[in-house]
């Protein structure tokens, strides 16, 4: 009984040591640097993990049913700048679009609504590529990565976008129910990835789609024989994640204040690895959203405590990069110890 009891420890920590170390790591950061453990760097944290959450939400549907997509980061990065140049101010000198009329508040939800469609014009692409041509969806997405950082640049010319309008700004900056000098209120950054995640939690865990798309993941030649019409899963995957990289680049780029072609660059690979860390496997099947909210969170706090810690910007990257390989290579384990 006790040697049952040291293996299932053993591996709980070998299988969750990214998480375990981070956790330690936290603690350090906050006993060298006391301002780590407050409640605006809590804040800051979540307001950082919002849009991430969103994006690895998107990321997650596409790894369950083995599959990936790696032009997630280029989407967001296009949605930031279609959303900045729609919305600029009327008096801005640096104006992309000077005759562009001062539309009312409206305008800001209908940009929103441009930006996901034009997005979502690229995640049918990517399900139809990955679905009836049957390119693998490593190469398929690379290829569409390429394809939107292009559009991206011809589009803005490779400028820098900013002089955002106030009702743009406050959807990222903006709280609900403040009140001065008492409560500051709850982020709207954080709501809406707090709505998001529970109709995505719905989606795959309430509604057929869900069941076929961890059908499809656990193993696709099964679910067609069962019924399953598994290109058009596929594509409703893949479209729905480039609406969700749509929303997130749309929300980033009010969060900022600006944006340029490289925003979002790399962050498809941050949320393949924040899926991985929650237990969304990379062979299918299997992942929860709550796995990928913690996945998401233990991945910014890695890069905030090491900000913290004063380390340079260049080692950020390679712990990074350290974090995304052990991810993935303890995903295996587990999936070569199932078999």
């Amino acid at each position: 009984m006790t040697a049952t009891k040291k293996i299932n420890i053993k591996d709980f920590l070998i299988n969750n040591g990214i998480i375990v170390v981070l956790v330690l790591l936290a603690i350090v950061t906050a006993i060298k640097q006391p301002t780590f453990a407050t409640s605006d760097n809590a804040i800051n944290i979540a307001l950082n993990v919002a849009p991430r959450f969103i994006i690895a939400c998107g990321v997650s549907g596409c790894l369950i049913t083995r599959g990936t997509d790696l032009s997630a980061g280029r989407m967001v990065g296009l949605a930031a700048c279609l959303a900045g140049t729609l919305l600029q101010k009327p008096d801005y000198s640096g104006k992309f679009f000077p005759n562009l009329p001062h539309f009312g508040i409206w305008w800001v939800f209908a940009v929103l609504l441009i930006c996901v469609a034009v997005c979502a014009i690229f995640g049918m692409i990517n399900g139809l590529v990955v679905s009836y041509l049957q390119v693998p969806a490593f190469i398929g997405t690379l290829g569409m990565q390429l394809i939107v950082y292009g559009v991206c640049l011809v589009y803005t010319n490779a400028t820098p976008i900013g002089g955002y309008r106030s009702a743009y700004s406050e959807v990222a900056k903006g709280r609900f129910l403040a009140i001065p000098n008492y409560f500051k209120g709850i982020p709207y950054l954080f709501l809406i990835a707090l709505a998001v995640g529970m109709v995505i939690w719905f989606v795959y865990n309430k509604t057929p789609h869900g069941k076929y798309m961890y059908a499809i993941g656990g193993n696709e030649q099964a679910a067609e024989v069962s019924g399953v019409n598994t290109k058009k899963t596929k594509i409703i995957i893949y479209v729905t994640a480039a609406a969700l990289y749509a929303l997130g680049g749309f929300l980033v780029g009010a969060k900022s204040g600006g944006s340029s072609v490289n925003m979002g660059m790399g962050w498809e690979l941050e949320a393949i690895a924040a899926c991985t860390i929650g237990g969304v496997s990379v062979n299918g099947g299997i992942g929860r959203v709550s796995g990928v909210l913690i996945g998401v969170l233990v991945f910014e706090i890695l890069k905030t405590c090491l900000q913290y810690l004063g380390v340079d910007t260049n080692y950020q990257y390679i712990a990074q990069g350290i974090v995304i390989v052990v991810a993935i290579a303890l995903d295996i384990r587990k999936y070569i110890a199932k078999k």
